[in-house]
């Protein structure tokens, strides 16, 4: 997992009520602005992505101007940047100066640093600091560097310039080979029409996201925009990450006085109060000038009422009028509720989604193949939505509602039920759902979060299993108003619910039926499915110019062998209420059940025998 720098300020990027700092950052852009020239949106996040220090632990080999790579130093990376690194050396103390220039090659490990970057580098760099620091007991020499060049410009110009040329030229084929394929379907047509209706519904339902994804753009960003904003964290047994949850949606770069942060716990049986206390506190004490004791509170709640309950005590709570939901295991971006607001400008907009991205990406391949999944779920699909201002699920991780709409559908949301069951599960599409049947829904891009996925199969195909039952089930209450919506919108979305129903039946059909009854080998159905999975693939590696881009070939074959099954599950479980892969109310209950089930079999056996 990526491990940024601590930086030494507490927080960072909260704008400074009294101007003590005289810098935006002490690795800003060189010449990016004077005294008197304000940064615009562009050059801060640059300036940010240039700054930001990762800890860092891989071989470092220097070699110095005029010399040769044999007669090279061996070093061990401490930390990197964009800009720079810093090197530990080891009985080398006398032969750096300041000044110095040398050849630098490295191999950037996966995780090191953001997705992109994991690669070879031979780089020019020019000593600028020497220093020693004590590190168990010991005198370590440390070398700081500067590239002659950013990271960023540096693999421009290599391999991230090579991925964007070969991911477009690619696609591009891709596109070309299914519409042909799909020319061969019409021909075809007349011999099994509803088999070929599928494949040309199914190739025209992707295409046409891909190309909304596309054409999408944010809401440019209006400095003058900065509406109040109610930070809400449901915590549920989090210990392990909700601090971390807390300090990145305090450390916004948002007006102090319009941000508030309401962390709820749900009663958690594990050490998550005492880590929500311990960083509150820790807050107060070293960020009092910034208002943290005004603006930041926890609550417990006085019983476990599962997830909604929780949010919506903090709603109540809330003195702003917008509330965004962040679940607690996930981290915001510094400049994420800057952006995730400006869609609002709209007064008809009700609620918006930011962009959720891995943050244990590279633990295994569990964790790699959501990766790609959620980067394509989020820039392409919920894009190719918000082109119609109709996205169908604001995610939990990180969105957006105006507070008076969610008190409106309070009471309908918490005591949802579906076939007489409580709607545990599914709460961020089903306050979608109350929120688009009057309003609009929007996704912003640029308002960045990311989230711990699970790393576990068993526990990872419980959480599919329950987003598959949660989307069955709103998305049939969403088919009774969703034709009020755009035409174009209604129609995306009748047959994206239809195409994946009908999944497992066209699945048996081409790739069991048809070779055992017609000997037929099914080469065509599995060309359409490996040119799908380019899609997927190449369209993440255009936009992240990640070696990652090859688990998303790999997801859609795990998707065609072990998720599609889940879906025939679902269709006669979907009123099932637990969780799965935490313990709620409800799987309480189901465990219970289940155990006085098998006591109840234990003794009939026991009296048979």
């Amino acid at each position: 997992m990526t491990v940024p720098r601590a930086d030494r300020r507490t927080l960072s990027h909260v704008p400074d009520p009294e101007n003590i700092r005289v810098t935006l950052d002490r690795r800003g852009l060189k010449g990016a602005a004077t005294d008197n020239e304000e940064l615009d949106a562009a050059s801060l996040h640059k300036m940010r992505q240039l700054s930001l220090r990762y800890v860092a632990d891989f071989d470092v080999l220097l070699i110095a101007e005029g010399k040769k790579k044999k007669q090279g130093i061996k070093a061990r990376a401490v930390d990197i940047s964009s800009t720079g690194l810093l090197i530990e050396l080891v009985g080398e103390e006398d032969s750096f100066q300041v000044g110095d220039k040398y050849n630098i090659r490295f191999n950037i490990p996966p995780g090191t640093m953001p997705e992109g970057f994991e690669s070879n580098v031979k780089l020019d760099a020019v000593t600028v600091r020497l220093f020693t620091r004590q590190q168990d007991g010991q005198e370590k020499q440390m070398v700081a560097f500067e590239f002659a060049k950013p990271l960023t410009e540096y693999f421009q110009k290599k391999r991230w310039g090579y991925s964007v040329y070969t991911a477009s030229g690619l696609l591009f084929v891709a596109v070309a080979f299914i519409m042909l394929m799909r020319v061969e379907s019409i021909i075809y047509f007349k011999y099994n029409y509803l088999l070929y209706l599928y494949s040309l519904i199914a190739a025209a339902f992707l295409l046409t996201r891909y190309m909304f994804g596309a054409l999408y753009r944010d809401v440019p960003l209006n400095p003058d925009y900065t509406p109040g904003v109610s930070i809400i964290i449901p915590c549920f047994n989090e210990e392990e990450w909700i601090h971390r949850t807390i300090l990145s949606c305090i450390n916004q770069d948002y007006p102090i006085d319009k941000l508030e942060v309401i962390v709820v716990d749900d009663r958690s049986t594990d050490r998550s109060v005492e880590q929500i206390q311990k960083v509150i506190e820790m807050l107060h004490r070293e960020a009092e000038r910034y208002a943290t004791k005004d603006r930041l509170q926890m609550v417990v709640v006085e019983k476990n009422g599962g997830k909604r309950e929780a949010l919506m005590q903090g709603v109540e709570l809330a003195k702003h009028d917008l509330v965004v939901f962040v679940d607690s295991d996930s981290f915001l971006e510094p400049t994420a509720i800057k952006h995730l607001v400006q869609p609002f400008q709209d007064p008809k907009m009700g609620g918006v989604a930011g962009r959720t991205d891995v943050e244990n990406k590279y633990t295994n391949s569990v964790t790699k193949l959501q990766t790609v999944r959620y980067y394509i779920a989020f820039r392409i699909m919920k894009a190719a939505e918000s082109w119609f201002d109709s996205v169908t699920c604001l995610s939990g991780p990180l969105s957006c509602y105006r507070k008076d709409l969610v008190i409106k559908h309070s009471e309908a949301w918490l005591n949802q039920k579906f076939l007489g069951q409580p709607a545990t599960f599914g709460d961020d599409r089903s306050m979608t759902n109350f929120i688009l049947k009057t309003h609009r829904t929007a996704y912003q891009d640029t308002a960045i979060c990311s989230t711990v996925v699970p790393s576990d199969m068993s526990v990872f195909l419980k959480q599919q299993m329950r987003w598959k039952r949660s989307w069955l089930r709103e998305s049939l209450r969403a088919a009774f108003f969703i034709w009020r919506k755009e035409p174009f919108m209604a129609i995306f979305f009748y047959i994206g619910l239809i195409v994946p129903i009908a999944a497992p039946i066209i699945v048996v059909y081409n790739l069991v039926y048809v070779p055992l009854v017609y000997q037929i080998f099914p080469g065509t159905f599995l060309m359409g499915l490996l040119m799908m999975a380019m899609l997927m693939s190449l369209a993440h590696l255009l936009f992240r110019k990640s070696k990652l881009w090859v688990f998303g070939l790999v997801f859609c074959v795990f998707y065609e062998l072990v998720l599609l099954w889940q879906m025939p599950v679902a269709w006669v479980t979907f009123w099932k209420s637990t969780w799965g892969t935490r313990e709620t109310p409800q799987d309480v209950e189901a465990r219970k059940r289940k155990e006085a089930r098998r006591q109840k079999n234990k003794k009939g056996v026991a009296l048979r025998q």
